[in-house]
């Protein structure tokens, strides 16, 4: 019954990514895009090498072809240099071996293996040397070490890799953005998300020591979203190397500057600092006093000003050069004096002769300034929305009492 549920399962798994794939760009159709390309160059392959040449060692072609439509250009072009140097050289071992052995196929592979084996792990060959042993065990299985020989096996391997390499760039080359656009959407929200749960949090007397670590663990993983994002960018600006189709797909934009990712870069660090000196706050360690009874109240109000920011983050949405509307200008300015306005009380608790200056006081006052001063990079200047809203207001008294 349970092998049953769980085959019912994967067949509604693959039937919802075929359709997905036939529906939506995403991940499933460039999956079928790259597998129809390389059974695509793998047939044609085997057409001209097979079919018409009727080489002696047309297989080569189509199983380098089928192979060499990677998911990038620039890696079809890496591999295919890697996996001729790991033909030739596997080749000619095999070769050597068996003249040296006169013609003994068991004394050659003995001679040979370990060294093709031993050769397949060098990090310039990459996943590419593992055909070295492969290519020794052919030469060697059906006798094919003839100078003859070992010429059409490297000419048929490049052709495969000509026609792998040309099939990849000159259809539907792949360009890899989405994964940059995805993240950036993700990182602001996450964020906002976060302080504000925090900010919730922290006001209710109650403490509960799971949930607080939970804020740290989901803290945590906003860093591994930048590194996510690191990942992505790599990989978009190497599926835009060699790649001559690259101005031709309109389906994945080309991702954004990286400005913005140094900015959350900095961002998600002090969020991760700030949250972890909450929860260290709240547990029972005596290096850290308990806060002033103020202090959670105006810290949830930072914390949550901090969110809205945050959350207010557009510029994954705008197109480059573009200005934010200005309604959503204000409202990052107003949130932003707002954090600003609660930050300055809490650093007053620090000189409030009431309460005793403890080391977490100190501590969250540092880690929310830093917070604070990078959040001003996408929340704007507070101070320009106040003086405009000051000239304003002057104006509205102005034009009232001319009025009266």
């Amino acid at each position: 019954m349970r092998w049953r549920n769980a085959l019912i399962q994967d067949v509604s798994a693959l039937w919802r990514s075929a359709r997905r794939a036939v529906t939506t760009s995403g991940p499933e159709r460039d999956t079928t895009v790259q597998s129809l390309k390389a059974a695509g160059a793998g047939v044609l392959a085997w057409a001209l090498a097979g079919w018409w040449w009727s080489a002696p060692m047309a297989l080569l072609a189509p199983w380098t072809a089928l192979f060499l439509v990677q998911s990038t250009v620039y890696r079809s072009v890496r591999s295919a240099m890697q996996q001729l140097a790991v033909v030739m050289v596997g080749t000619l071992l095999a070769a050597g071996a068996a003249v040296l052995t006169g013609n003994n196929s068991l004394a050659a592979m003995a001679i040979v293996l370990p060294i093709t084996v031993l050769l397949s792990t060098y990090a310039r060959f990459g996943t590419q040397g593992v055909y070295a042993p492969t290519a020794a065990l052919f030469v060697l299985a059906y006798g094919t070490y003839s100078g003859v020989d070992i010429l059409h096996r490297l000419f048929e391997t490049l052709l495969g890799a000509v026609i792998g390499i040309a099939v990849n760039a000159l259809v539907l080359p792949p360009v890899h953005g989405r994964d940059v656009w995805h993240l950036r959407r993700r990182l602001p929200q996450e964020s906002a998300d976060l302080l504000h749960t925090v900010a919730d949090g922290i006001e209710k007397e109650s403490y509960d020591p799971k949930k607080a670590q939970g804020w740290y663990d989901r803290a945590q993983r906003l860093t591994d979203l930048m590194t996510d994002l690191r990942t992505a960018r790599r990989w978009t600006d190497e599926s835009y190397r060699f790649n001559p189709g690259r101005k031709l797909r309109r389906s994945v934009p080309h991702p954004p500057p990286p400005d913005w990712d140094f900015t959350w870069d900095r961002i998600t660090e002090h969020i991760r600092t700030t949250v972890r000196t909450v929860v260290e706050t709240r547990e029972d360690r005596p290096s850290l006093a308990d806060l002033p009874e103020e202090a959670p109240g105006i810290l949830a109000e930072l914390l949550r000003a901090a969110g809205d920011v945050c959350e207010l983050d557009d510029s994954d949405t705008r197109a480059a050069g573009t200005e934010s509307p200005p309604e959503t200008v204000r409202d990052r300015r107003r949130a932003m004096r707002a954090a600003e306005a609660a930050h300055d009380r809490l650093a007053q608790l620090l000189t409030d002769s009431r309460y005793q200056a403890t080391p977490a006081l100190g501590g969250l006052t540092a880690d929310t300034q830093r917070l604070l001063s990078d959040l001003t990079a996408i929340g704007g200047n507070p101070e320009a929305d106040s003086t405009d809203g000051t000239a304003s207001t002057a104006g509205t008294d102005s034009t009232s009492t001319a009025g009266r």
